[in-house]
């Protein structure tokens, strides 16, 4: 545990904090299974940053707060890495079996070696509650005593109903639960340090719901401050789509168009796919026509050039290259800007082949390249009416549009 530092704004916090250092603890050890598939939630992007990096970051920022400390789950020391490696956090400390355990092995870690370097105070937070403000910190920090815990709440405002025992997929309603005087809990959740280590530790093995309950438990009391709406807990799917929604403001729309000529072959590369046929396209790289507009399309979106700027024809390492590669790019490209890719369509302009019967197998291949959602991805085709050089069967065209989503630049 470091020496305190000089801290802004020192009149706002207790006086019995005045002289000691403050911790952030920030639970990351969770699974995440209600937010679907794929990586554990904390590891999951919101915007340009996981939403580990977004909790950390703003205890970092807050000048109260001289360490922070995580607990992870054991197995994602690499995803972890990956997130805040580069903050310069204290050492990671393995989670428990449940989030109370968790807690408990957070808090003996900030005990440390020496007795009088652990922290006065400790605010313990979710990490799935990366939207937590300056102020919301500062505010359950300024209502601690040494006896007594902070955490801040918000009021319910809904009519409360409690089910009736039976059949649970047609619940009915057993009786209103009057709302007067309740309140939803939210973190980061404050205590003086000794105490909730105690409550802690004579809490293990009993199952609490946070850590105000074990506080409590312990017969201590714990203040309600006022909560923030924007403090939400990403918990599903559509939390997280809510939560892009709101960060990803701007809005972008691409175009891309592209033809190849038909050379003698025996197949053509349409959408990543193979595609049996009497001839293939004609290109530096392997030619494939949609992949090449859609492509396009992303990068017009973003504004960045276009496949030619990336990836130049003269380059000989691009000879017989495989389009796949030029897609993944401008989707990094997209990410390396906090952003994401919405929707893309592409449309391929041709007599033969027939699309048809390849049409889902093109579909599953780019939303594959992309990290797309297959129902976020429209591949389709059609004839020019036997008009024109595709009319000819001299080679095929494709034009793409891409939907991206980017954070606004402040």
């Amino acid at each position: 545990m470091p020496e305190p530092v000089a801290r802004e704004n020192p009149e706002k916090l207790p006086a019995f904090l005045a002289h000691r250092p403050i911790a952030a603890l920030i639970v990351a050890a969770g699974r995440g299974r209600r937010a679907g598939e794929g990586l554990p939630k904390q590891y999951r992007r919101v915007g340009a940053e996981t939403v580990l990096r977004r909790s950390v970051k703003a205890f970092l920022a807050h000048p109260a707060v001289e360490t922070v400390v995580c607990v992870i789950h054991p197995d994602d020391r690499d995803l972890y890495d990956q997130a805040v490696g580069d903050l310069g956090l204290a050492e990671p400390v393995a989670g428990g079996a449940s989030r109370q355990d968790s807690v408990r092995h957070g808090l003996d870690a900030l005990a440390g070696a020496a007795p009088d370097a652990a922290p006065g105070a400790v605010l313990i937070h979710d990490a799935a509650r990366c939207f937590v403000s300056a102020d919301l910190i500062g505010r359950t920090l300024a209502a601690l005593t040494p006896e007594t815990g902070a955490i801040p709440a918000l009021p319910v405002v809904d009519t409360l109903k409690a089910q009736a025992p039976g059949d649970a997929e047609r619940p009915t309603i057993q009786r209103t639960v009057p709302r007067a005087g309740l309140w939803r809990a939210q973190t980061p959740q404050a205590f003086p340090y000794p105490a909730i280590l105690d409550a802690h530790r004579a809490a293990a093995g009993q199952e609490m719901t946070d850590d105000a309950a074990i506080f409590e438990a312990a017969g201590r009391p714990v203040r309600l401050v006022a909560g923030a709406q924007e403090n939400v807990k990403l918990t599903t799917p559509d939390d997280f789509a809510r939560a892009d929604a709101a960060l990803l403001t701007d809005v972008r729309l691409g175009t891309g168009f592209d033809v190849h000529a038909f050379e003698p072959g025996d197949h053509a590369m349409l959408c990543g796919v193979k595609v049996p046929h009497d001839a293939k396209l004609k290109g530096h790289s392997d030619a494939d026509v949609g992949l090449h507009a859609l492509t396009d399309a992303i990068l017009g979106a973003l504004g960045d050039g276009d496949i030619g700027t990336h990836f130049p024809p003269s380059d000989p390492k691009w000879r017989g290259a495989a389009s796949d590669k030029f897609l993944a790019h401008a989707a990094d490209l997209v990410a390396a800007r906090g952003g994401r890719i919405a929707h893309v369509d592409v449309t391929l302009i041709c007599e033969r082949p027939k699309i048809g019967p390849h049409k889902d197998a093109m579909k599953a291949r780019v939303a594959e390249i992309l990290g797309l959602p297959v129902d976020r991805v429209s591949v389709k085709a059609t004839t020019s009416e036997r008009l024109g050089f595709t009319g000819r069967e001299e080679g095929i065209a494709a034009q793409a549009a891409a939907t991206i989503r980017l954070p606004e630049r402040g």
